[in-house]
Formats: C-alpha cells, structure tokens, sequence
C-alpha cells in the first residue's frame, strides 16, 4: 500500500495504520537526526517526536503531497524546536570517517582519521540550515524535489543551496587543515 494513502486513512481516524509508516521510516528518520546531533539516544527521542506529531497533526496532511516529504517536514520542525537545546554536533557514517582495509596503508588511515575529525568540525561550525540541506541531499539522498518540497522552495534554489553549503563546507575544511582550496 502507498504511505500517502496509509496517510490518509490515518487522517481519517484509523491511527493503528501509522505502525506500517513507522516500520518503513523510523530508521530514515533516525539517520537524519543522528547526522543532525551525533546523538543516539537524542535521535531515538526526536524520532520518537516526529511520530507523535505526525498523530498530533494528521489533519493537516493533504493527499496531493508526497508523505515522504511532508514528515521530513514535521522532522524539520522537531529538529529546529530541540536544536536551540543543545550544541552542535555532526555524526558521520562509517564509509566517510575513514578508509579501512587491508589495502590502504597504516599513514593512509592516520591521514583519513584526522580528515574525518575536520570534515565534522566544519560541518558543526556551519549554520544549520546549510549543515541540514547537506545532510538531506548528501547523507538521505533525497532527490532535489524532495528537499524543495521539504524546505517549501524552488528546485533551483535547492540546487543553490546545496552548490553554497558545499562550498561553505569546503572552506571551512581547508581553514581547519591549515591547506588552501583548490
């Protein structure tokens, strides 16, 4: 069954379908939070939020927009209504915090070790919503619609947003390596 009619029958009054949602995003949703705080338990209590507020608000769900995108809107709210609470922190997955493997050697490791701990430096330095734009598109892989959608704004401007957070990214990288962009 599609999430926007399981939605709909939420809306509708049958709250025990929002168990089927949950399965299939809980774990989407924990990702994105715990790229967002670099906090577990955090993440499973913002997780937590989003559903409830999902219950709380399933009036305001309309049909012609994508459940996917309106719940990582009501994630978006949760995230920003916490965010003030606590300091910054950036969690990575384990494919960018380092090379492993018995192919790369012992200096390659330190190297992309110490890269790792300045790619999450300068990504909690940045604003949140630069920081949030690159977690959806980057670490979510949500398709750029999505993100617009989420962020109720242009595609184009997505697309802006993503281009600047990059660069921002980039900057505030090289700034903490002591190396100059290229």
């Amino acid at each position: 069954m599609e999430d926007e009619q399981i939605m709909l029958e939420v809306r509708a009054g049958d709250v025990s379908k929002l168990e089927t949602l949950f399965e299939r995003y809980h774990r989407a949703l924990f990702q994105f939070f715990l790229h967002l705080t670099a906090q577990r338990a955090m993440s499973e209590d913002l997780v937590q939020e989003v559903f409830f507020r999902i219950l709380k608000y399933r009036h305001t769900y309309q049909p012609a927009a994508s459940f996917r995108s309106w719940m990582y809107q009501v994630a978006r709210n949760v995230h920003h209504d916490h965010a003030g609470r606590h300091a910054a922190e950036v969690a990575l997955g384990e494919d960018i915090v380092e090379l492993r493997g018995p192919e790369a050697p012992p200096d390659r490791q330190a190297q992309s070790r110490q890269e790792a701990v300045l790619l999450r430096r300068a990504l909690a330095a940045m604003p949140r919503d630069k920081r949030e734009v690159l977690v959806m598109s980057r670490f979510l892989d949500l398709k750029y619609e999505e993100i617009a959608t989420v962020l109720k704004c242009e595609v184009g401007t997505v697309k802006v947003r993503v281009y600047r957070a990059l660069r921002d990214l980039s900057d505030r990288f090289f700034a903490l390596s002591g190396e100059r962009a290229s």
